[in-house]
């Protein structure tokens, strides 16, 4: 199986067109089309349907696709990690990242690890939810930065932690929610929970490790933005990093709620599969945060 027939279906799936590809990847229809014809008659199973709009895949295309992708960045990486083992600082670097890292300790570390190696291109990706760590476990990701998940696998991970997190309970200052005094009296409130489904979101660990029945998510959001809007514009209650609950911009429009079952305790650290702990720029970059870290673990509000 040939990496130039890959790269050939991964740009017919992404482009959706043969004629697009072609183009993508600098050579003629007819070689791409022989490229792909030839995987399929290898595999034995068709991987494109053709049609006069384009092309799309089919289940065994699509299966194909998405390890060739994969193949695709481990090479890179691998190049990269030559180069940068040779002493060569350059390649690329992708960092998912919560919300109060970005605030807190991203900007610092890109500062002085950009000073120190300007050769790495950075991409950095907010996170609200990680919990599942899907990005960093599936190498789409060489770095997550946020709260360290209970349960994981011995092993799996190299963790280097950062700065402690209190995530509070916040509702709206004119809200009757912003009241309460305990957990149990915001049950029938209208939650919002961080994440991809309401299945997940720092909120159902709250009411779980008090032993209260989760409440119905009434909103799930993956954006700060998203979250803020809710809290601030609507009568919703939610969790969020005290550090961006009591700032200033936030602070005028949302109020911490005084439970007494307190904060969500967690810890946030960088996190990293263990091949990709041993790149030489994932070592330095965590080593930037942990800088970071240690500069601005004290203070109490984010500096927006």
């Amino acid at each position: 199986m040939k990496l130039q027939s890959l790269r050939a279906l991964v740009a017919a799936v992404e482009t959706g067109s043969l004629r697009n590809a072609a183009r993508q990847l600098g050579v003629s229809q007819p070689a791409l089309t022989k490229a792909i014809r030839e995987l399929e008659q290898e595999l034995g199973a068709p991987l494109l349907m053709r049609s006069n709009t384009g092309v799309s895949t089919t289940a065994q295309g699509r299966v194909l696709a998405d390890r060739a992708r994969t193949v695709e960045r481990e090479l890179a990486a691998a190049v990269d990690q030559i180069r940068q083992l040779s002493g060569e600082m350059v390649g690329s670097l992708h960092v998912a990242a919560v919300p109060l890292a970005l605030t807190l300790l991203v900007p610092e570390a890109l500062r002085t690890f950009s000073a120190a190696y300007p050769g790495i291109r950075l991409r950095i990706d907010e996170e609200l939810y990680m919990a599942q760590l899907t990005r960093l476990r599936a190498g789409e990701v060489e770095v997550a930065v946020g709260p360290v998940p209970s349960g994981l696998p011995a092993g799996e991970l190299v963790i280097e932690p950062l700065m402690p997190i209190q995530m509070v309970v916040v509702a709206q200052k004119s809200s009757l929610h912003a009241r309460a005094k305990s957990l149990a009296e915001l049950a029938e409130a209208r939650w919002v929970f961080t994440g991809t489904s309401a299945d997940a979101g720092y909120a159902r660990h709250l009411f779980t490790e008090h032993g209260l029945p989760v409440p119905k998510a009434s909103a799930v959001v993956n954006s700060t933005l998203g979250l803020l809007a809710l809290i601030c514009g609507g009568d919703f209650v939610g969790l969020m990093p005290r550090q961006i609950a009591m700032h200033p911009m936030a602070g005028a429009y949302m109020k911490i709620v005084p439970v007494q079952e307190g904060a969500l305790q967690a810890h946030m650290a960088a996190m990293t599969r263990p091949e990709s702990a041993l790149v030489p720029a994932v070592r330095q970059f965590i080593a930037h945060l942990g800088r970071a870290a240690h500069h601005f673990g004290h203070l109490e509000t984010p500096a927006w």
